[in-house]
């Protein structure tokens, strides 16, 4: 009988006298496959394993499954404990990700039942959302004629809320509904662009966005993530130098707010690592001996530099001369206790360590798949957030197997890269409409200007005729009734001169404070109204 034979009828032995939950959907294969197979036509290998580390294995996977299961009854309170069941969708699509990647032995259709009825749930209230979605684009259709600019304008900030709080799911039905939304809007906006201006836009929207980074450095003032806190302080004072300036007073004290909240997070950083220093000096004085030094190391996980340690440690104690003859026994009992105690925990770890990268490259992918979900998303906000989150999240899983390690770090990226791209492409868009409306209201200003003093020219050229008129006037007859007319029209055209001069002075003023970086809205539809009546 060969070896493998002996093998395959070692391996068949076990498993027919093994016993566990879910085995059922567990087969084993001569060559050692332990294949699970968790639906019709769908199975896969979770290891792979010889007669003399079955149990072993067996154990280290059956332990990774009551993680798995921790893990599936965190999601299911978080379930039962939210009100918007679709804020969950995507933790339930990266369990059922991840119920497809991970390598674990147990009764995986306990975990697969509930993950179903989620889906179910969240398809029936995504139908709801889009029901929603679409009510609120007939109503944005049906304002887009209003002549009511300040309240239709509320009205389409409040839509857009409502919108925003609704979840999206259905990316495909939602893009299209919020690309009927957005046309109705602009069209909207068109139209009152004709009718008003508005003077504080970009400044306001800039005191939005320092709020907003206000708001987050005051939240991670009281982190313990020191390392991604410090990376968000850096990348918070970088996105505060991008955006423009605001009213002056609040720019002040938002400033003041951001800085203090910086200052709060690095002083606490710094007193969190000079404990750590005390700590470590005072760890250092206690490893003084051979036999301490030994029965220090037994519990290290630093495994190719102990086990090293280990070897050099026993030929030093080799070397070093005897001891009294009642000690002895005792100490060399301890040093060979500690130094199989830590090589048993090294060969344990060894295939803990290969189950822990299958289940942490598991765990990416399921990040790595919501990301690339998400990379098309048009909710800024909303997607930000969650590739936010799934960053920190892919800085918690520890390493993943090497062959796997930079192609789907590099995909991640890739993913993360096109949605901000595309976000920073629509912020540019919208800052560019927002320049050509400036550039539009500084030409109609100077061409008002221009008129006016043409018209005043002209004005004050009739003044000075009528002016000689009447110092010329002929004596006679109609003398009189001549002089009463000119005198007449030389009060109206002084009237006329000293309003257009008053005109112009005020668009010369509306001019300097656009220059000076004020008031950049000169109201010229009114003053030209003004100028017609007078004629």
């Amino acid at each position: 009988m060969t070896q493998e034979t002996n093998q395959a009828t070692a391996l068949t032995s076990w498993w027919n006298e093994v016993s566990f939950p879910g085995k059922e959907m567990y087969s084993i294969k001569d060559n050692g496959e332990l294949v699970l197979r968790m639906a019709p036509g769908e199975e896969r290998t979770v290891a792979t394993v010889t007669a003399e580390n079955a149990n072993m294995v067996l154990k280290v996977l059956s332990e990774k499954f009551s993680e798995v299961e921790g893990r599936m009854n965190e999601l299911q309170a978080e379930w039962d404990a939210a009100e918007d069941k679709l804020k969950v969708l995507g933790k339930v699509e990266r369990m059922r990700e991840y119920l497809k990647h991970t390598n674990a032995v147990g009764d995986f259709s306990a975990l697969l039942q509930p993950l179903a009825e989620m889906g179910k749930t969240i398809h029936g209230l995504a139908e709801e959302s889009n029901k929603q979605r679409l009510e609120l684009v007939q109503k944005a259709e049906e304002l887009t004629g209003s002549e009511h600019w300040k309240e239709t304008t509320q009205a389409y900030k409040d839509l857009v809320d409502q919108w925003r709080k609704l979840p999206s799911v259905d990316k495909h039905r939602s893009d299209e509904l919020w690309n009927r939304l957005e046309a109705a809007r602009t069209k909207f906006y068109e139209r009152r662009q004709q009718h008003s201006e508005d003077v504080n836009k970009e400044m306001m929207a800039n005191l939005d966005l320092k709020l907003e980074l206000v708001d987050k450095a005051e939240k991670l003032a009281a982190s313990e993530e020191w390392k991604a806190s410090t990376e968000a302080f850096k990348q918070l004072m970088e996105d505060w130098k991008k955006i423009g300036r605001t009213t002056p007073e609040k720019n002040e004290e938002l400033w003041n707010r951001f800085i203090t909240a910086k200052n709060v997070f690095y002083d606490r950083k710094k007193g969190h690592f000079e404990s750590i220093q005390q700590e470590q000096e005072a760890n250092y004085t206690l490893k003084l001996a051979l036999l301490e030094r030994a029965e220090g190391m037994k519990d290290s996980t630093e495994w190719g530099k102990t086990a090293q340690a280990f070897t050099d440690l026993m030929e030093e104690w080799k070397n070093i001369g005897r001891v009294p003859l009642e000690k002895a026994d005792e100490m060399w009992g301890r040093l060979i206790a500690a130094k199989e105690q830590f090589f048993q925990a090294k060969k344990h770890h060894t295939e803990t360590v290969r189950v822990a990268l299958d289940d942490n490259y598991a765990q990416k992918m399921a990040l790595l798949k919501r990301a690339e979900a998400l990379q098309n998303s048009t909710q800024w906000r909303e997607a930000t957030a969650e590739l936010n989150e799934l960053m920190d999240e892919w800085k918690k899983i520890g390493p993943v197997p090497r062959e796997h390690s930079n192609k789907i770090w590099e995909q991640f990226l890739n993913a993360r890269k096109k949605f901000f791209e595309r976000k920073d492409a629509n912020r540019e868009r919208r800052q560019s409409r927002i320049e050509q409306e400036k550039e539009s209201r500084a030409r109609q200003a100077y061409d008002f200007r221009a008129k006016l003093e043409e018209e005043l020219a002209e004005e004050e050229e009739r003044l000075a005729d009528f002016k000689n008129g009447i110092e010329n006037i002929t004596p006679g007859r109609k003398a009189e009734e001549l002089r009463e007319h000119l005198a007449k029209l030389i009060k109206q055209t002084e009237h006329k001169i000293a309003h257009k001069r008053e005109k112009l002075d005020e668009v010369n003023k509306q001019i300097a404070q656009r220059e000076d970086g004020g008031n950049d809205t000169v109201e010229t539809t009114k003053a030209a109204g003004d100028t017609a009546s007078e004629e």
